[in-house]
């Protein structure tokens, strides 16, 4: 194979990412304040050295309570900017394009990091724990009880959205992803499963849809030429929750709001679900997504080359995302090029590192 669809190049909006082959968020925890420091500038070096495409920062909170625990990355300051654009940096000297994931993790804030050794759950506020948001007034299972978001909250939120944006750009982010999924805050208004309002922000799938599309208008008027990402739960494994029928109907709106792709994954908004996980077992949601008129990504245990080859070249998506697989080889990306005998993968190889990586 001399020219495999996942080592092709993709643009949005003018940026040109060298292959279709990117790296999902995924939370470190090794932020302090919210700063990003020599554990972020090793690790998304790597990945970048690796040959990813995209190199998506996991989530990072807009507002300081807006983080899912106190380990995770913020942007909410001069401060936090100045820290990203060392990444940022490090990302470009590799040749790799570089995202950013702006989340609010609503009523999933607060937690423990999800790290060995440490209590699962909500952190107590007398041990630094913080008050929590969502639509409605309804915890996640085990959770602490969130506030319920006034009109006023809404419109706060939406503006900490688009600041956070604004100093993405800053930093020098080739993209920007906006977190509509796992039940966090938008994901939650996203869901009749926790969105109970009945203000225009409740109800019907178009209400509840409207503070992501506020969030996403707002972006793009700021920022014409900026690929606007959005990722979704687009399943919640539940015949009364969010489904991809309706996943495809976001799509529609988002691209007349000024998406650009929509990162398709699923579920995590609510406990009681049975997901049924395997190889690829989201690509089906991501094809139905696609209808809606955007460009998908397709994420969730892909975990072979002629996997993610096939789901492109079978029109399922137009890029695919790994996690685990670049945490377990950051060089993934060029093993794989080198697998489906890509004429290119030898532009991704380090100089230093010729030698473990003969051009055949």
């Amino acid at each position: 194979m001399a020219s495999p669809r996942l080592f092709e190049p993709i643009t949005l909006r003018g940026t040109e990412m060298r292959n279709r082959l990117w790296i999902s968020p995924m939370c470190q925890y090794q932020a302090l304040d919210g700063l990003a420091n020599d554990w972020h500038l090793v690790h998304y070096g790597s990945l970048a050295r690796g040959g990813a495409g995209l190199v998506m920062v996991e989530a990072s909170g807009v507002v300081p309570e807006g983080r899912i625990s106190p380990g995770c990355l913020g942007l909410w300051s001069d401060e936090h900017t100045k820290a990203l654009r060392e990444v940022v940096n490090v990302v470009h000297r590799w040749g790799g394009k570089i995202g950013i994931q702006l989340a609010h993790a609503g009523r999933k804030a607060s937690l423990y990091p999800m790290l060995p050794g440490l209590p699962e759950g909500s952190i107590p506020i007398e041990d630094g724990g913080w008050e929590t948001i969502a639509p409605s007034a309804v915890a996640f299972t085990g959770l602490r009880e969130p506030k319920k978001l006034t009109l006023e909250g809404i419109e706060e939120l939406i503006e900490q959205f688009v600041v956070a944006a604004d100093r993405a750009v800053e930093a020098g982010f080739d993209v920007v992803e906006v977190h509509g999924a796992h039940g966090y805050i938008i994901s939650s208004f996203l869901s009749p499963l926790s969105n109970f309002r009945e203000d225009e922000y409740g109800g019907s799938l178009e209400n509840r849809a409207k503070l992501l599309r506020k969030i996403v208008k707002r972006i793009r008027d700021n920022h014409p030429d900026l690929p606007l990402v959005v990722r979704i739960s687009a399943s919640e494994w539940r015949d009364d929750g969010f489904t991809p029928k309706d996943g495809a109907q976001l799509a529609k709106m988002l691209k007349e709001d000024g998406a650009d792709l929509i990162d398709v994954s699923s579920a995590a908004n609510v406990a009681e679900a049975r997901i049924k996980a395997g190889p690829g077992y989201q690509t089906s949601f991501a094809s139905e997504v696609r209808k809606g008129g955007l460009p998908v990504g397709a994420v969730g245990m892909i975990i072979s080359a002629t996997q993610a080859e096939t789901i492109l070249v079978s029109g399922l998506a137009d890029v695919v995302s790994i996690g685990r697989e670049a945490l377990r080889n950051p060089s993934t990306p060029l093993s794989w090029a080198k697998e489906l005998r890509s004429d290119s993968y030898h532009e991704y190889v380090p100089d230093s590192y010729f030698r473990a990586w003969p051009q055949r």
